[in-house]
Parts: structure tokens; sequence; C-alpha cells
């Protein structure tokens, strides 16, 4: 069969390979001249953002007839996840996946992602990407920097041990905070913050040094938080997005067809790791509530006082960041 003929035939196939996500098998080599790129991930094989990449090098093989695979390299193994942005820039991965707002010290767009309570569901996470993606691409373009894709985690919602009516149930809690912006949060709501580090959720919980957390369902379900907390209220607080960037000199240097096979399963790998954050969300709150805990709307006054909160945080961060952040929330504000 010829290399057109086999292409063909590969995309012929890309949407049923599409549908979910599965772990890479190996990608066929079609010659010794066959393409392997490694990518670079800090997060576990197991993980949704993790198997999502392992599916789009399934898809770019199969496209491409084994001419262009892709090599997942999770967990840290080939690069530690600090490091990547930089390594992908010198082309050593030319591929590599990194939380977003880990890129915000060097490039402060990068930071919208972590505004407490500018998006409340995972459609204004959408609409915020659509609204942020230029100006990222345009960030990192200067650094020899493509954006191929982005996907979210879950958002951040409230542990407690009792439901929380109004706004002044939460005065006086010790809540689990972890970095300066969770620490304003619970000030600004009138409570006690505690640091913790995620792996010392649960002792935290167990001694008493904690009433109340800031965290997704996911986390909610790692930690088991039911064991010692019986309300969760899903604030979708923020929604942060893990960000797979290119080598923009390696991208170009591919001949034509590899280049638009990969952007294409980029596409696809974008709206399949969107779904699965869905799905991963729901399962966790499905699993909350299986273990009898009490998935709690937020009351009005509270959802008030975290918009204003939301709007405040904006202002500071346009104020930060300059015209940059104006062009990401005016779109984000208008977009329908």
């Amino acid at each position: 069969m010829h290399r057109r003929d086999m292409l063909l035939a590969g995309t012929a196939s890309l949407a049923g390979l599409l549908t979910a996500l599965r772990p890479a098998s190996a990608a066929p080599q079609g010659s010794a001249a066959a393409t392997r790129w490694p990518v670079a991930t800090g997060y576990r094989a197991e993980g949704y953002h993790a198997r999502n990449l392992q599916a789009m090098g399934e898809a770019l093989a199969q496209a491409s007839g084994g001419a262009f695979s892709l090599e997942v390299r999770a967990d840290n193994s080939l690069v530690p996840m600090a490091g990547i942005p930089a390594a992908v820039a010198g082309g050593q991965p030319p591929l590599g996946e990194a939380i977003m707002t880990g890129l915000s010290r060097r490039w402060p767009v990068c930071g919208a992602d972590a505004v407490p309570f500018l998006t409340r569901s995972l459609d204004d996470a959408q609409r915020l990407w659509r609204a942020q993606r230029p100006v990222v691409e345009a960030a990192l373009a200067p650094a020899g920097l493509g954006v191929l894709l982005a996907v979210p985690w879950p958002g951040q919602g409230l542990y407690t041990r009792q439901a929380v009516t109004s706004p002044e149930d939460l005065r006086g809690l010790r809540i689990r905070t972890y970095n300066p912006t969770t620490v304003r949060i619970a000030e600004l709501l009138g409570a006690t913050p505690v640091d913790v580090p995620m792996a010392g959720i649960g002792q935290a919980l167990a001694e008493g040094r904690i009433d109340a957390l800031i965290t997704s369902a996911v986390t909610g379900v790692e930690q088991q938080v039911w064991r010692w907390l019986t309300h969760f209220q899903d604030l979708n607080a923020w929604m942060p997005k893990n960000l797979v960037m290119v080598n923009a000199a390696a991208l170009k240097a591919l001949p034509a067809p590899h280049r638009e096979a990969l952007l294409r399963v980029a596409t696809d790998a974008e709206a399949r790791g969107w779904a699965a954050c869905r799905q991963a969300g729901q399962d966790a709150l499905a699993t909350l509530q299986a273990n009898r805990m009490s998935l709690d709307a937020t009351p009005p006054p509270l959802a008030r006082q975290l918009q204003r909160l939301g709007e405040r945080f904006s202002r500071e961060w346009v104020r930060e960041v300059g015209p940059q952040a104006n062009a990401i929330f005016i779109p984000y504000y208008t977009q329908s």
C-alpha cells in the first residue's frame, strides 16, 4: 500500500479511535526513518491527562501509517515538571505538558486560570480558554513555543463539617490553604487559614486542625474526606488547565503531512480531554454521594459574595498584568 493510501486509511478509522481514552499500544514502525517524538508530562500515567496524550499518540500513529508517533513519558520520568517548558523550548523533548498556572511567573497571561471565582462552570472555562488561547500563543511564541491544546482539571469546591447556608457560617472556621490566593480567600471570608500540603490533608482532618477545605471533588475522593467531613458545594472556584506545548522549530521542520496530522489529532485530543474532565468530575461527585456526603447547592448570599470576590480578584489581576489581561477578559465577558 502506498503511503498516501495508508494515510487515507488511517484517517478513515480515526473517528472510531477517538471515542474513548485507553492506554496506547506500541506504534507500528513504518520504516527506519519513522519519526517518534517523546512527550514529557509530570502527571501519572493512569490519570486522564496522560491517557489523553496516549490516545493522541495512537491516533497520530494510525493516521500516518506508523511513520509518525509519540511516546508519552509520564510521572516526571523524562523531565521534572517545573523544567518541562524550558526543555520543550530547547527541543528536548519537542512536546511537553505542564499546568498553565505554573507558567505565570514568566508569562503572566497564563495565570488567568488561577483568578478565583472567575469561572463557575466548565462552559465558563471553555469560554475563558477561547479568549485566552491567542494571548497565550503570542506570549509563548518568542520563546520558540507553540500551543497544541489545553485540558482542564475539575473545578474547586468547598468541603465542610456542617451545612453552609450563609457567608457568616464560614467565619472562624479553620480552612486549609496552600498558596497566597487561598490564604486571601480564607481571610476575606472571615475564616482562619491553615497551611496544609496535599499529602497532609487526612492527618490534619483527623487531628482536628482544619474544619473545611477548598479542593476538587476528584481530590476529595482521593483523600476520602468523607471520613471527617459531611458536606460539599461544587463551587468551581477555579479550573486550572494543563497546557501541551510544542517546540515551534520542530513543528515547522516536520513534513507537511506529519504536521497536519499532529495538529488534527491535537484538536481532537483537546475535545476528548474536556469531555474526560467533565466525566471525572461527575464520577467524583457520585462517589462522594455514595459515601454519604451531602452535595449542597451554594446558598444565594454566599454565591453573591463569591461573585464579588471574583470581581475583586479580576480587577487586581488586570492591574498586575496590564493590557494583556484585558485582551483576555473583554472577550471572555462579552462572548455569549
